[in-house]
């Protein structure tokens, strides 16, 4: 095979890999949304628990297919990527939960430049001229964005400025890990998500209840929010 047809068919799997990534985030996104708003299900913290249980099973059923090979991560190491992971998802969720999609997405946007800063603070990289011009415009699209968007609220961007952090520094922290122990995103996954799981299982009734004041193990469930939250 020539190097042209490698380059292309390398290419043509990187355009299928981050069209899946855009396609499952921003489906993930409505589904919650949807769960969340139409059909009133707004323990954002239970619900992230039950997403990370189904992970868990998925990553358990690939490595018994062989597709995720057996490594060694330290607890202390797990339990430290668990805290920010789980502080951003629960405050992506809740960032969704009380605000409008669009302010939700403008603010991940924001995730940019914390993590440049993020970057420059812990390892001294230096970025150029253009990169940080494109982060100034960045930044001044989210600014916009917040203050020109009605449905804002002081708790709504309280999450969302939680959420922007905790994401940072867990995306921080991957990277940290995977050159550090020197594993795969799915040998990452498959220390973290059963802890996770867990953690999120066991205090999100109790956190749900404190946002919203409705108990989970009252909620009407049906097939349709069943098949919704599962996904």
């Amino acid at each position: 095979m020539s190097l042209s047809t490698k380059s292309d068919k390398k290419a043509a799997v990187d355009a299928a890999a981050w069209m899946f990534n855009i396609v499952t985030s921003v489906g993930i996104i409505l589904v919650n949304k949807a769960l969340m708003a139409t059909y009133g299900f707004r323990f954002a913290t239970t619900l992230t628990g039950l997403h990370f249980a189904t992970t868990t099973t998925m990553t358990l059923v690939f490595r018994w297919l062989g597709y995720i090979q057996p490594t060694n991560l330290p607890m202390s190491e797990i339990l430290k990527f668990v805290l920010f992971a789980n502080f951003s998802i629960v405050g992506m969720n809740i960032s969704l939960m009380w605000n409008s999609v669009g302010f939700y997405q403008i603010a991940k946007l924001s995730m940019i430049p914390v993590s440049c800063f993020l970057e420059v603070v812990l390892d001294q990289v230096r970025y150029s001229r253009d990169t940080k011009l494109s982060i100034v415009v960045v930044l001044l699209g989210v600014a916009f964005c917040t203050v020109t968007d009605v449905s804002v609220n002081f708790k709504g961007f309280l999450a969302a400025f939680i959420a922007v952090w905790s994401t940072a520094l867990q995306q921080y922290y991957v990277h940290f890990l995977q050159r550090k122990y020197s594993i795969g995103s799915f040998n990452l996954l498959g220390h973290t998500a059963p802890v996770q799981a867990t953690s999120l299982l066991i205090v999100g009734p109790f956190l749900d209840y404190m946002f919203t004041g409705e108990r989970v193990y009252a909620y009407q469930y049906s097939t349709t929010s069943v098949s919704y939250w599962r996904k």
